[in-house]
């Protein structure tokens, strides 16, 4: 029943801390000063990239060429310009382009788990294959109870962490245990055979702490 509820939560559960999704004025390759252009992007909970005003937002509308998506990302990071910080708190700034994001959730996506020349388990986000991956570090999976959203760790200039999507946190979910009830995050994961004790502390020092505050 617990895993059927945890399950459940992975699927059906809107995120509560979603940034500001308010009107706000722009227009896409803008120039607030010489030789400086803008422009806005959205990333959705699957980790598919798209410009912000793009009126349909779907697998036919975002961005799928695997080289500018390893370009794009590998230049994330939280927006510390004073501009639009506040609806769109990441960018990837690109030369004299600055690139503002916002996002449903986190900007880094793990998308799949996948196995590099040596054979090490490796996650890859933004949809760009072996373009784009981490370390997969399966002690420190972590679900949030209030949202039932898996999270993995990112680097820290993108807030120390990334959303898992829901398709493979439905699979990861499954071996998940909670030893101190249903209502708090899953204590062990069991991978390969292997029971972890899952490692929460890192998740304190993320921004996810911060947003699940507000």
């Amino acid at each position: 029943m617990a895993l059927l509820k945890s399950l459940r939560r992975v699927v059906m559960t809107p995120v509560i801390y979603k940034y500001p999704c308010r009107n706000v004025a722009y227009v896409q390759g803008q120039e607030p000063e010489p030789k400086i252009r803008e422009y806005f992007y959205y990333i959705d909970h699957e980790g598919m990239l798209f410009l912000d005003d793009a009126k349909m937002k779907n697998f036919t509308s975002c961005f799928k060429e695997k080289k500018f998506l390893h370009f794009f990302f590998t230049r994330v990071r939280l927006n510390s310009t004073n501009r639009y910080r506040e609806d769109f708190p990441f960018i990837s700034p690109c030369g004299r382009e600055r690139n503002f994001i916002r996002c449903d959730d986190l900007p880094i996506v793990y998308t799949h788990i996948i196995r590099d020349a040596s054979g090490k388990e490796k996650l890859s986000y933004a949809h760009a294959g072996d373009l784009l991956t981490v370390d997969f570090e399966p002690d420190k999976i972590y679900m949030a109870p209030e949202t039932g959203r898996v999270y993995h760790p990112a680097w820290e200039r993108v807030g120390k962490i990334g959303l898992i999507r829901s398709k493979l946190a439905i699979e990861i979910s499954k071996h998940f245990e909670f030893a101190d009830g249903e209502n708090h995050p899953p204590t062990h994961f069991t991978w390969k055979g292997v029971k972890l004790k899952l490692d929460r502390d890192w998740v304190q020092d993320s921004i996810l702490k911060e947003r699940l505050m507000h």
